[in-house]
């Protein structure tokens, strides 16, 4: 088996100006509060919640065996500070390896790290080349990577649509969410803009946007809302019991506190009947199985370019499973549906549509820039196709 040759960094800069996604602050953050007069989009808050505007909005991973072949990841959060990870400190752990070595790199990586990583920024930078070896691992076997980590256990995955950011037309939000509908998606997930700053005011604000959503798609399809870790634990029980009590069944509300906060997930799960789901800024099987034991979720939500990687992520999926959590990971993008093709307790799959042509794309839907043949979703569902090797998608360099 030919082996790793080089280890490649591409740093992809801001692609444009993307639309306003919708009218009014659009969605709560972290930092909200701390800067309340500040709504519109590329606020202070957005910013210092890992959000744009930034200099650089992704960073590609290429890995190149000796034989001229290719794999390639990407980094959860593009930020330039994960070059010098990748090319500093774990290129020279993989490079004159073997990409099927994929177990023995990622321990290396990880814990040749452990003094400056174990979450966030390296946790991401590992994930990104653990990808791109599984993907030059498919290429050099001729095999799609959901076979290699465990083979098809559906023939198309359903997906949910993933946009419908807060807006204050409210018209424009039920017409958006009806086309989602209409389009075959199992269920429709939205933003909130509001939080423990806005008092009862904004609490009635959320509850306009979710009874909007809830009417314009009826009783049949699933609803789920994003608080982005904005709210607090008296606020998340508050909110949602609000919700509850005006007679709308969510599927789940989605990280209503900050990732730290394990207790506050266990507290609000207890207080409440709608699901919570959280995992999105969680890192590694040992973050999701405090998760787990301190029964602080109900749907687990790693993503696999940040919680690191393919190898990492499908112990997280062996791990929910003894705990009988599903795992529903974040985002949509290849290197996840082919962890959800592979894997029984993920029943489906998060979905960013892509944007119309001509039309720069903001953080979430730039991945189909970089990759222009990533799957786009049909009647609500996603084919992966099984002549593709690896994880079936082509890196293009976009066009400044």
């Amino acid at each position: 088996m030919s082996r790793v040759e080089r280890v490649e960094t591409i740093e992809i800069p801001p692609p444009g100006t993307p639309p306003a996604k919708g009218k009014g602050r659009p969605i709560i953050t972290p930092v909200t509060h701390l800067w309340p007069e500040e709504t519109g989009p590329g606020d202070r808050g957005e910013s210092l919640a890992g959000l744009p505007p930034s200099k650089t909005w992704a960073v590609v991973v290429r890995v190149w065996d000796a034989d001229g072949r290719c794999g390639v990841g990407t980094v959860g959060f593009g930020t330039r500070a994960a070059v010098a990870v990748i090319e500093d400190l774990l290129a020279p752990i993989v490079v004159g390896g073997r990409p099927c070595d994929v177990e023995l790199h990622w321990e290396r990586m990880y814990r040749g790290t452990l003094n400056i990583g174990r979450k966030g920024l390296v946790l991401e930078a590992i994930s990104a080349v653990d990808i791109a070896l599984w993907d030059l691992l498919g290429h050099q076997l001729g095999r799609p990577v959901y076979d290699l980590l465990g083979g098809r256990t559906r023939e198309r995955i359903p997906v949910y649509a993933s946009r419908l950011y807060a807006t204050e037309d409210l018209d424009a939000l039920a017409e958006e969410a009806r086309g989602y509908a209409k389009a075959g998606f199992l269920g429709v997930k939205q933003r909130l803009a509001y939080g423990p700053g806005d008092g009862r005011a904004g609490m009635r604000r959320n509850l306009a946007l979710v009874r909007t959503v809830a009417d314009a798609i009826g009783p049949d399809l699933d609803q789920m809302v994003d608080a982005y870790m904005g709210w607090d634990v008296d606020y998340a029980i508050r909110m949602i019991r609000m919700i509850e009590d005006d007679g709308i069944r969510l599927r789940w509300v989605e990280e209503p506190v900050i990732p730290d906060n394990i207790p506050g997930y266990a507290e609000i799960r207890r207080a409440v009947n709608t699901p919570i789901s959280g995992g999105e800024h969680e890192f590694t099987r040992y973050g999701f199985r405090d998760l787990f034991e301190r029964r602080a979720v109900d749907i687990a939500q790693p993503d696999v370019n940040r919680v690191g990687g393919l190898t990492e992520a499908r112990k997280i999926c062996a791990l929910a499973a003894a705990y009988d959590i599903p795992v529903i990971p974040h985002a949509g993008q290849a290197h996840n549906y082919h962890l959800v093709m592979s894997h029984t307790i993920a029943p489906m799959a998060e979905h960013f549509l892509r944007p119309p042509a001509g039309t720069a794309p903001d953080e979430d839907e730039l991945f189909f820039s970089l990759f222009p043949d990533e799957p786009d979703a049909v009647d609500g569902h996603i084919s992966l196709d099984p002549d593709r090797p690896g994880l079936g998608i082509t890196f293009t360099l976009p066009i400044s």
